[in-house]
């Protein structure tokens, strides 16, 4: 690596993890301001207070990754046209393309670090601060659907409870069907309400009645208690709504697997999370190549120009990229496209600027 690649990536890294260091403090200062007061009228312990705010800094990082990236490569990039530093290094017969090297190596490396953090760190850290936000800063809000919940084990079994209470680990007015490989109902089994005892690893079902169907013939079992054991986990009822957050890669295709087997409503919602990690790392470098391309010119405005339109471009692709994940989690649109389309549109933008530059 030459001392050109050596320069413009070393102010690349530094100036990116400046951004980190100046953002990230603001943000917990912020968030500490706005939610000390819920802290203290919740009692919520010191040691789960700092713990959660460790979590904060990860999980709110990661969410602003391609942000802080994006400013930062404007950043610099503009002081170097400012200094008419990048006029000079094309002069002296260095390439444009040559002259971005350093910029795609950068962007190799954040890609990395995005993808692993993506993968495996932040979705443990997304379980922390989301159990603590709603355990002391939305006490009391649901944080899943506890009514008409319908879910399907498998090709045959299908289960219903009209309310679920999370912490009793309740469920109310259960009902179990399985049906034959004709389509025709076995049996179904009904309940006043169903319960999770972890001491014997049983279902405690209250009220119970059985209905087998046999030709003509209905067979009917009552029993005002009963212990029996399902295949499938209570909380898996009624999953918390970031439940796709908190799973790592392989966690998150097993668990998608499950989902599409139960034939889960909001199953785009869990897909669309997936695509989207993947496409994290894309991003960084086509954000590298639109920041280059918008900051690489000298402007009469300076830097507040160049910072000017790259934080618009950035709200637009923000802007789109939520547009179109709002499509695919509540209308069907295919979460795969969901998430290529932005990316794509804004490749090929910046792509665009980026020979607009170069002339």
């Amino acid at each position: 690596m030459g001392i050109l690649d050596t320069y413009i990536l070393k102010r690349y890294l530094v100036t990116f993890g400046m951004m980190l260091l100046l953002f990230v403090p603001i943000g917990i200062m912020l968030n500490l301001a706005e939610q000390i007061g819920k802290m203290i009228d919740n009692e919520a312990p010191l040691d789960e207070i700092l713990i959660y705010y460790m979590n904060f800094t990860i999980y709110i990082g990661s969410l602003l990754f391609p942000i802080f990236l994006f400013l930062s490569i404007i950043f610099f990039t503009s002081k170097l046209a400012m200094k008419t530093e990048i006029v000079a290094i094309l002069s002296s017969g260095v390439s444009f393309s040559r002259f971005l090297r350093p910029y795609w190596v950068g962007a190799s490396i954040i890609a990395v670090m995005m993808f692993f953090m993506g993968m495996f760190v932040v979705p443990n850290a997304s379980k922390g601060y989301n159990e603590f936000k709603f355990k002391y800063l939305k006490k009391g809000k649901k944080d899943r659907v506890t009514s008409n919940i319908f879910n399907q084990l498998n090709n045959n079994d299908f289960i219903y409870v009209s309310s679920f209470d999370p912490a009793r680990q309740i469920g109310y007015n259960f009902t179990f069907e399985r049906f034959n490989e004709q389509n025709q109902l076995d049996y179904k089994i009904t309940a006043a309400n169903i319960r999770w005892v972890s001491k014997d690893s049983v279902y405690r079902l209250t009220s119970y009645t059985k209905r087998k169907v046999r030709e003509n013939n209905e067979l009917i079992e009552t029993k005002r208690r009963l212990d029996t054991i399902f295949a499938f986990d209570i909380a898996d009822l009624t999953p918390v709504s970031y439940i796709a957050e908190t799973k790592n890669l392989f966690e998150l295709n097993k668990f998608i697997e499950v989902q599409k087997g139960k034939g889960a409503s909001n199953i785009n919602s869990y897909i669309l999370v997936k695509y989207r990690r993947w496409a994290l790392p894309v991003a960084a470098f086509i954000l590298t190549i639109i920041g280059v391309a918008v900051s690489s010119v000298k402007r009469r405005g300076g830097m507040g120009v160049n910072l000017a339109f790259g934080i618009a471009v950035a709200f637009v692709y923000i802007f789109f990229d939520k547009v179109f994940g709002t499509m695919a989690e509540q209308s069907g649109f295919p979460p795969m496209l969901a998430v290529i389309i932005p990316n794509v549109a804004f490749g090929i933008f910046g792509f665009y600027m980026l020979n607009k530059a170069k002339r």
